[in-house]
């Protein structure tokens, strides 16, 4: 089954695409796997970028009602919640300050704690409507891939 995943394009398109969609990792660790499971890099990058965008939309809509939801219901949930509120807040003075570019720079910078899906935390906290926060956070999720494509492809050298 796994052999899938390593012979055929597009399992190894799956396998990345659904790499990009989990926090933390998203497109920044996604892209590699994609290029070691054998991609093109180019497709390694279409694919994370797709994978880093498909959460945004629920993310902005939803967070709020299910962080009110989970800080009702659960004592240990709502000290998470507080958490990522916590996170969330200090890196929104960047997005306070420039709105859609501060946003764009946030999810643009392959740090960690920056990525779409602190983006869009930040933008729903900051009620960002979500006709100005996908495309903002689209540019930055495009900007990211690049950036780590050419690292990851040797064109762009950290040290």
């Amino acid at each position: 089954m796994l052999d899938w995943f390593y012979e055929n394009t597009l399992g190894q398109i799956i396998a990345t695409l659904a790499v990009s969609v989990v926090p933390v990792i998203e497109l920044r660790g996604a892209i590699p796997i994609g290029v070691a499971l054998g991609l093109h890099p180019l497709w390694a990058t279409l694919a994370s970028i797709i994978g880093n965008m498909l959460p945004v939309p629920f993310i902005i809509l939803f967070v709020r009602h299910i962080f009110t939801w989970l800080k009702r219901h659960s004592a240990t949930a709502g000290r998470l919640v507080q958490w990522l509120e916590d996170k969330a807040h200090n890196k929104s003075a960047l997005v306070i300050k420039y709105r859609a570019v501060g946003l764009c720079l946030l999810v643009a910078i392959p740090f960690p704690g920056t990525g779409a899906w602190t983006g869009s935390l930040v933008a729903a906290l900051l009620d960002i409507p979500l006709r100005e926060a996908i495309p903002t956070i689209l540019l930055g999720v495009i900007i990211a891939g690049l950036i780590v494509c050419g690292v990851t492809c040797g064109v762009i050298t950290i040290f």
